[in-house]
């Protein structure tokens, strides 16, 4: 068996075909990777959250290497990275970003995302005829705004990170263009901390800076270079691609979409249950084995490596009972959207205040929103770590 395999035909909101019989498979699969290694397949809600707080397993890679094309497995792990590093060391680094993150931080944020999403809701009814593409108009820049903001990264700068951050997440791009897209990302942030280093201001960046000094464990600028990139892509990356994927498959589900714009209350709801329904990270997660772990009548070897496949997790029958359905009235908030354990995402309570704000908002002040082409006709991102569409034109009646 081949990792991943193909999304069901006419259906591209389900994740890849086989986990059902999967699941339903006694033991575990092993599978050969694009990144040139077999790796075992843990499909099973409680087996992935099991093996994503498993101290035995480290992340060490990029979270999804394993779609990347004969990747360096064994590559050295950026010094700031809190995607890579482990143990103690990963734990330092989100201790230092805690507090940025909290449910109590984000609610004081909840305004200006509250105020970002209607002006752009303005915007794009202040276009008096034609289709609107609600990618480029909604859904990337407001969490693009939100993540700048906070980082104290110029917005004016998006065309640059947003480029560079589109080819980093994909899987098929030439080594020379990601190569490129990285040391381009990698100087201008070093710029930005350099700039914030020489004058702090009221942004994250640089009370990240001062928390460290203050704490007498002062950050490097490698590791401050990789934290702002990991949080400037990732802190828009997921939600805009959630945002413009939710809301296609809201409009392919009319009666949910009328019972959110009837009942805006439901937006928290819906924000867990389309973020399990949808799973964007859609490869997974990559784990490296430390040391030999017993599983049934099988042992997964040290060395060998695995794969936590939130997607199929969050479709397990057994814990989200008619997986397949989106139910706005499904109290799915124990799903693995954002992964699991110690890794588990640093900035989740902000993705779902912004998805909140939007569902709260965009289908009651556009009623009759639709789509503006042929279903047919809408891309989508097979071949990105975050799944999304390309393009989404809507209209609506004027």
């Amino acid at each position: 068996m081949t990792f991943p395999t193909a999304r069901p035909s006419g259906c591209p909101f389900d994740p890849a075909t086989g986990y059902t019989a999967l699941r339903e498979t006694e033991g575990l699969t092993k599978v050969s990777t694009p990144a040139g290694v077999d790796a075992w397949v843990f499909s099973r809600y409680d087996e992935v959250r099991s093996v994503l707080t498993d101290a035995r397993l480290r992340s060490r890679s990029a979270p999804s290497a394993h779609v990347v094309p004969e990747a360096d497995l064994e590559r050295e792990v950026e010094p700031g990275s809190i995607l890579q590093n482990d143990g103690e060391r990963h734990a330092h680094l989100r201790r230092l970003l805690t507090s940025e993150f909290t449910v109590k931080r984000v609610r004081e944020l909840r305004p200006r995302i509250q105020q970002l999403v209607d002006d752009h809701l303005d915007a794009m009814l202040a276009v008096e005829e034609g289709p609107v593409d609600l990618v480029e108009a909604f859904a990337l820049p407001i969490p693009s705004l939100v993540i700048c903001e906070l980082l104290g990264v110029p917005y004016a700068d998006r065309d640059q990170f947003q480029r560079c951050s589109a080819i980093l997440v994909s899987v098929d791009r030439p080594e020379d263009e990601i190569l490129q897209a990285n040391e381009e990302l990698q100087d201008y942030m070093a710029a930005l901390v350099l700039a914030k280093l020489d004058h702090r201001e009221d942004d994250l960046l640089s009370r990240l800076i001062t928390r460290a000094e203050e704490q007498g464990n002062p950050l490097t600028m490698p590791e401050l270079v990789s934290i702002g990139i990991t949080l400037l892509i990732a802190g828009h990356e997921t939600t805009a691609n959630m945002i413009a994927l939710s809301t296609l498959a809201l409009l392919r589900n009319p009666e949910q979409l009328e019972a959110l714009r009837n009942n805006p209350s439901l937006a928290p709801a819906a924000a867990e249950e389309l973020l399990r329904y949808l799973s964007v990270v859609q490869f997974g997660l990559f784990r490296h084995v430390l040391e030999d772990i017993p599983f049934g009548d099988e042992t997964i070897n040290a060395g060998e490596y695995l794969i936590a496949a939130l997607s199929s997790g969050n479709r397990d029958e057994s814990v989200f009972p008619d997986p397949d359905r989106i139910d706005l009235s499904r109290k799915a908030s124990r799903h693995l959207a954002f992964g699991f354990g110690p890794h588990q995402c640093l900035g989740q309570q902000l993705a779902r205040a912004e998805l909140q704000e939007v569902y709260a908002r965009l289908y009651t002040r556009i009623p009759t929103l639709r789509l503006a082409v042929p279903f047919e006709e809408i891309r989508f991102k097979d071949n990105t770590l975050v799944y999304g569409v390309t393009a989404l034109p809507v209209t609506w009646d004027r």
